[in-house]
């Protein structure tokens, strides 16, 4: 199995009151902890600045533009490995991935935060922090969490 090295860029996106987002993938699209709730994010394409490439990712995965935003780095220590089906060749892969995430606070309330999947999340969900105990994680969010105190 080939292996390929991912670096990725994600955002804990937060409302005015502090509800986080989270989406879901769809479990047929060959994507990575696909049973589990996800921060949106993806990979740094070849030319790309982490944060123009966090600006992509969470315009194509969620509609949101956050060009405007203040984007503040939280974490860029964390690392994961899986096993990935290539969207394009079917090919299955090991993936090694290097994770930065970064915190972006919206000035609406959840309920008014207009939402457009596309790309490969297919549900998503504002939650309260207190709710992601006892809620599926991937495993490097449910990592994160722990080191940022959201669950114990």
């Amino acid at each position: 199995m080939i292996t390929i090295k991912r670096i990725i860029v994600s955002a804990l996106i937060f409302s005015k009151e502090n509800k986080l987002f989270m989406g879901q993938k769809d479990p047929t699209g060959g994507g990575v902890y696909s049973d589990c709730w996800h921060i949106p994010g993806g990979g740094v394409d070849e030319g790309e600045t982490k944060k123009i490439a966090l600006i992509r990712e969470i315009k194509e995965e969620v509609g949101i533009d956050i060009s405007q935003k203040k984007i503040e780095l939280i974490d860029d220590q964390g690392i994961g490995t899986t096993e990935k089906i290539i969207k394009n060749t079917g090919e299955k892969v090991l993936c090694e991935m290097e994770f930065n995430v970064y915190k972006i606070k919206l000035n609406q309330n959840a309920d008014n935060i207009q939402i457009n999947l596309s790309d490969d999340l297919v549900k998503y969900k504002w939650f309260e922090i207190s709710e992601l105990t006892n809620t599926r994680l991937t495993p490097p969010s449910e990592k994160l969490f722990k080191k940022l105190g959201f669950i114990f």
